[in-house]
């Protein structure tokens, strides 16, 4: 079923790209984007990302079938308020925030409920880049993208966002909203908060030109994600700040076992840690 007016609110790395995918497979026939600042609006029309530009929220969301809200975690509820009054009957509204519990409270508070036809959403993927101009339509090819529908949400707006996530070339599944943040909290907001904090407490040592100069591949893959928009990630630190902690204190035990270890030369603790994280890694992302 093709979309006949997608709305993008926030147009970026993760909404572009969606565009540009929803265009490359003739699955929509208008999209508008919708944001402040009337430079990114430019780019995002010469880039032949959107069809139509809006500073206006209300001009934008005129007819919408469906909406996409692409702004960073912290934002989401003044952008919520601001659009409630312009939002009709049928439009079905979704989310890319990186957290959800978040979301979900940040839409209640700004609509009075979650509304049947919002479905929280979360697509895995992305780059370091971020930007309309680091847009491209194959980001979701193959990757996954989470829907954690609430008990109030209508099966007819989930059926239609899954669709939409699906003719975009993603793998769509459902789980809810808790188990969403804990997964995530493990596998993406605590390894950023890691790379990051390697990268801080190099870069402040007397001798960290030094060691940047000679860092090898491994020190480049491990830390490519703290190159990621920093704001963005603050914002989803603290959104997620109960799930991530639980994670923190799980890693920072570990890390002193570790610690300890090396202190007291037990190879053996090494070595079978170092074979057990091998086993998973190759198992699950070989």
């Amino acid at each position: 079923m093709k979309i006949k007016r997608l709305v993008i609110l926030g147009v970026g790395l993760i909404g572009g790209s969606l565009a540009l995918a929803l265009k490359n497979r003739t699955a929509v026939a208008q999209v508008v984007g919708w944001s402040r600042r009337e430079q990114t609006l430019l780019k995002a029309r010469e880039l032949g990302v959107i069809d139509q530009a809006e500073t206006e929220i209300g001009k934008a969301l005129q007819g919408a079938d469906l909406v996409v809200v692409a702004v960073p975690v912290g934002v989401m509820e003044p952008l919520f308020r601001q659009i409630t009054p312009y939002l009709e009957e049928q439009t079905i509204i979704t989310d890319t925030g990186s957290t959800k519990g978040s979301v979900v409270e940040a839409a209640r508070r700004a609509f009075g409920r979650v509304p049947p036809r919002f479905v929280p959403g979360h697509p895995i993927a992305g780059i370091e880049q971020s930007g309309v101009e680091a847009a491209f339509a194959d980001l979701y090819q193959g990757r996954r993208v989470i829907l954690t529908p609430m008990p109030e949400t209508e099966h007819a707006a989930v059926d239609r966002v899954r669709t939409m996530w699906e003719q975009s070339g993603a793998e769509v599944v459902e789980m809810g909203v808790a188990h969403h943040d804990e997964v995530l909290a493990a596998t993406s907001h605590l390894p950023h908060l890691l790379a990051y904090s390697l990268v801080d407490c190099l870069a402040r040592m007397d001798e960290s030109e030094e060691m940047f100069r000679f860092a090898a591949g491994g020190f480049r893959d491990f830390t490519r994600i703290a190159s990621s928009d920093p704001q963005m990630w603050h914002d989803i630190c603290l959104a997620n700040r109960e799930a991530l902690l639980v994670m923190l204190e799980r890693f920072s035990s570990d890390l002193a076992q570790l610690t300890h270890a090396i202190r007291c030369g037990d190879g053996d603790y090494l070595k079978q840690t170092f074979l057990r994280a091998k086993q998973a890694r190759d198992k699950f992302c070989g």
